[in-house]
Parts: structure tokens; C-alpha cells; sequence
């Protein structure tokens, strides 16, 4: 018996340009911004004002880094099993001289906290509350600066210690700690139901139960409120040789001093100026994506979820929606919005779009891990003027169940794509980089799984999907990488969905996505 041979397709697709000043482009952000500075660089140095939050030893740290970061840093030179030429790695030049930006280091404004209270704070019995009590020191150091001085502050750094980071994560066990009673007993994690004594006893203060005892996200959500960007960095990270282990080794393995350069003045940029340091030079024009994200609410009694929405746009900076919380999840890993739920997020979006350019887009490109039932699909597909291609695409991650491979002494390419049919295709947006030389990875690259499910229109070529996606992996600000193995559609709903979830982020609507990491 002879069985029909099927033979797959496999392409390459090419490395997105992306754009910066002079109308610049190169496939690396660190080549642009060392010949040509960000996108649309202003003519002369603009100063930032930093505000820095930490103990006196941490703050000791960020000052350190701070002179580095005018200055240049220099990669290391290469040791024993590295090779002679690190294409990957760049010296870094400076502040000024990469971003057009700069700071004055001694007039950064502190704030130090006492290390005893951090410890006081961290070792409260409950958890929740410990947390809580951490984030406070730090966010009430924000609203004291705002209630006496004029002078506003760009970006807030919070310089954390180890503690901090051992003792308030949603699953840091505390052992061996010893721990002192604080206003609730240890095992409680939900607000108190007592109906009959509501309006007699104030519980205003079980609030703290609404949110996920961790520090990242409870500091993210209240500075939503206070309107602040924020970068927050360990201790350990700018400065590793002051924490090492009885062997004499630093405790945390860390990048070269050049790329932590690169990356603290990536983010300090993109979270203090109007728009990104580069943006994409291959975008199609009149193309929007968003990435949708579900996350339960915590303690909520009807199992409810909150949707979000990232929208990216040419220009590459993202502005986030919240939607509505409701009973959205369907099953363990599935969530859908209701239809008046979707008819509401998509109008947000779309008025946004059109407020920019005018106009609505051309295609707007829904890009979630889920799929799209009838009721939540009609819904979209009606808020969407004619003119408007709706396409709803699905991108899943892969273990180890598909491999490619090829001769050599490296992986398969990035860029490379397995084509299953029109609609369906496997992507490696992790591989072998030919521009640096090298594979930056622990082990064979697994690829994602695009699936095109619906579209208002027809359906667009999988190739354009996938060369899209494939630019959305070069747009991560808060780095300053060649790229992400995930668009950031994708890669960043987590955070999103993680800060919106909590409690202490009710009320807060649209916001730049920069707020957000």
C-alpha cells in the first residue's frame, strides 16, 4: 500500500530592522543606539530625575552604579572558555552617549530606610501582612516626597535587599525566622465574613487580603495609583562582589558589568521619556496587536477572573486596558469573556488606536495562549468596523515534543519556521544568531506553535503572522537584548494580568505599559 508523501514546508524569516535616529536601522538595539542614538533623539541632553528608595547600604550601591552608568563600562576580558571574539556582548559608552539623556548623580533624591524595619516588617506572623507592611516603607517614602516637596521625580528606583526578596514572594516559607504577632493570626489569608457586624467593626485593614503577598506586583499596583514609573533592583545585582558565599563565590550568577549597564539605562530611558529608544522599522502600517491575558482574582468567593488587554502598535510602545472581572474561566486552562465584556475591551481599544492615528486600523491582531468561543469571537467581530480585518491568533510554547535539527556545531536559526498549512505553523524565535556568532541558550531550542483560529476577513498569509511575531520579540524596553524568545504581546501578559489582579489596583484604568514592568 502506498501512502500519499507529505513534504513540509521550512523557511527562513529574516532578522526585523529596527529603527533609531537619522532613519537609522540595524537588526541589534545596542549597534543603533552606539551610532545613532534612540528614535527620534531630542537635539539636546534631556536630564532625568531620579528618585531612589533603600537601605543606606543599598543606596550606597545604586550611587556606585550611578557614576558607572556616565561613564563607560568595558566587558571583561574574556576568560579561559570564552571565546576570543563575544560578538554577543558590547561595551557600553554611557548614558548620554547612547540615549541622549542623562542625570546628575549627587542630585538624585534619596530616601534610606532602616534595615532593623525591613527585618521588623518581613518577620510580621502573617504573611500577607508582612508583605503589606515591606511595600508601605518604601511607597509611603513616595507620598511623603509628594506632600512636601515641589520637585517631581521621573522614575522611583527601589534598591531591595535580599531579604525582601527571600521573604516576600507568594511562596517564600520564612523557615527558620523568627517571627513576631502582628494584627492577624498566621493562617489567616481572607477577609473575615461578618455580615452582622458590618459598619460596627472596622476590617477596612483586611484589604491586604484582596492582594498576593508579593513585593514586585504590590508595588507595581500602588504606584498605578500615584502615577509613577518604577525600577526595581536588588542589591545583589549592583553589587555582587559584596555578597558572596563561605567559598568566597558571589551568591547570584549576573551578567558582565557592560550589559547591566545596557539594560539599567534601557529601562531608565524608556521609563522616563514619551516614547521607546527604537521601534520597529518593518511594521506594517495599520497594524495593532493585542495580547489578552485572564488572571484570577485572589480570595474572590465567586471564583471570578480579571481580563486585560496589551495593545502594541507600530510605534512599539504598549498601552494596557483592564476589562471587566467576571466568571470568565471555562475550564482549568481556558478563559472567555462574556459578549458585553468583549464588546466593552475591544471599543477601549479601538477608540485608543483611533485617537493616535485617526483612523481605524487595518488589522488588529488579538494574540492570546487560548482559544476564542462563538459568543466571545461575535462580540469582537461586531465592535470591529468593516473595515477592520479582526484576527485572532493562538501562540503556545513547546517542551520537547518537535525538534529540528541541522549540521554544525549549532542549533537550527532563529527565524526559522516549520509550515504545517495556512494556518498553522511551528516558529524558532530562539536559535543560532549568524549576526553574533553564537547560540544563547542552555539547549536545542523548542519552537512556538502559531495557529491562525478566526478572522473577520480573510485570513492573512501565515508567513506575515509569523514575520510579525517575529518583530514582536525585538521590543522588550525593559532590556536592552537582540531579542525575547516570546512577542511581547505574550511575554509580558503575565505581569499585567499578575498587577491588575490585585486589589490594591481597582480603579486603575488605562495606563502606558511602561507602568506595568
Amino acid at each position: 500500500m502506498n501512502l500519499p508523501e507529505v513534504s513540509l514546508s521550512v523557511v527562513h524569516i529574516d532578522e526585523p530592522m529596527l529603527a533609531f535616529n537619522f532613519e537609522q536601522n540595524t537588526v541589534h538595539p545596542k549597534d543603533g543606539l552606539f551610532l545613532y542614538g534612540p528614535h527620534l533623539k531630542a537635539r539636546n541632553t534631556r536630564e532625568i530625575r531620579i528618585g531612589a528608595i533603600g537601605t543606606s547600604a543599598g543606596i550606597k550601591h545604586f550611587k556606585t552604579w550611578a557614576q558607572r552608568l556616565i561613564r563607560r563600562v568595558d566587558v571583561p576580558p574574556p576568560g579561559k572558555r570564552d571565546k576570543k571574539n563575544r560578538l554577543h556582548l558590547s561595551d557600553f559608552p554611557g548614558i548620554e552617549e547612547a540615549f541622549g539623556v542623562t542625570f546628575v548623580p549627587d542630585a538624585i533624591v534619596i530616601y534610606t530606610i532602616d534595615l532593623k524595619d525591613i527585618d521588623s516588617a518581613t518577620t510580621t506572623l502573617n504573611h500577607h501582612e508582612a508583605v503589606r507592611s515591606a511595600v508601605d516603607l518604601y511607597v509611603n517614602k513616595i507620598k511623603q516626597h509628594d506632600a512636601n516637596e515641589e520637585q517631581r521625580i521621573d522614575v522611583w528606583v527601589f534598591v531591595l535587599p535580599e531579604i525582601i526578596f527571600d521573604r516576600c514572594k507568594p511562596k517564600s516559607r520564612r523557615s527558620g525566622i523568627a517571627l513576631h504577632v502582628g494584627e492577624f493570626h498566621k493562617k489567616q489569608t481572607e477577609r473575615s465574613e461578618m455580615p452582622l457586624l458590618e459598619g460596627v467593626i472596622d476590617l477596612s485593614s483586611e484589604e491586604i487580603f484582596d492582594d498576593i503577598p508579593d513585593f514586585h506586583r504590590q508595588a507595581k499596583a500602588a504606584l498605578l495609583k500615584l502615577n509613577y514609573t518604577s525600577q526595581l533592583l536588588r542589591e545583589t545585582t549592583l553589587a555582587p562582589d559584596q555578597f558572596v558565599n563561605k567559598a568566597g563565590y558571589p551568591i547570584r550568577v549576573l551578567q558582565d558589568p557592560a550589559t547591566v549597564g545596557w539594560n539599567l539605562a534601557t529601562g531608565l530611558y524608556y521609563k522616563t521619556q514619551p516614547l521607546p529608544p527604537w521601534k520597529l522599522a518593518t511594521a506594517r502600517p495599520g497594524v495593532a496587536y493585542i495580547g489578552l491575558v485572564y488572571k484570577m482574582l485572589p480570595n474572590n468567593k465567586d471564583n471570578h477572573a480579571c481580563c486585560a488587554a496589551q495593545m502594541f502598535l507600530a510605534e512599539g510602545d504598549g498601552v494596557v486596558f483592564r476589562g471587566a472581572n467576571g466568571p470568565w474561566q471555562t475550564s482549568k486552562y481556558e478563559f472567555h469573556l462574556g459578549a458585553a465584556a468583549a464588546t466593552n475591551l475591544i471599543k477601549k481599544v479601538l477608540v485608543t488606536y483611533e485617537d493616535k492615528h485617526r483612523s481605524p486600523p487595518r488589522e488588529l491582531f488579538i494574540h492570546g495562549k487560548t482559544t476564542f468561543n462563538d459568543e466571545e469571537w461575535d462580540a469582537f467581530a461586531k465592535a470591529v468596523p468593516s473595515v477592520t480585518n479582526l484576527v485572532g491568533v493562538r501562540i503556545r510554547t513547546t517542551d520537547a515534543e518537535t525538534k529540528l535539527f541541522r549540521d554544525g556545531d549549532y542549533p537550527v536559526l532563529r527565524g526559522t519556521a516549520l509550515i504545517l498549512d495556512e494556518k498553522n505553523a511551528y516558529l524558532w524565535t530562539n536559535g543560532y544568531l549568524p549576526q553574533l556568532d553564537t547560540y544563547i541558550g542552555p539547549e536545542t531550542p523548542n519552537p512556538l506553535l502559531i495557529s491562525v483560529l478566526r478572522s473577520t476577513g480573510d485570513p492573512p498569509p501565515i508567513i506575515d503572522v509569523l514575520r510579525d511575531i517575529m518583530g514582536l520579540t525585538k521590543i522588550n524596553y525593559n532590556a536592552c537584548n537582540f531579542n525575547d524568545s516570546l512577542p511581547v504581546t505574550v511575554r509580558f501578559a503575565e505581569k499585567v494580568g499578575d498587577v491588575l489582579a490585585m486589589g490594591s489596583a481597582k480603579g486603575a484604568e488605562k495606563q502606558p505599559f511602561k507602568f506595568y514592568v
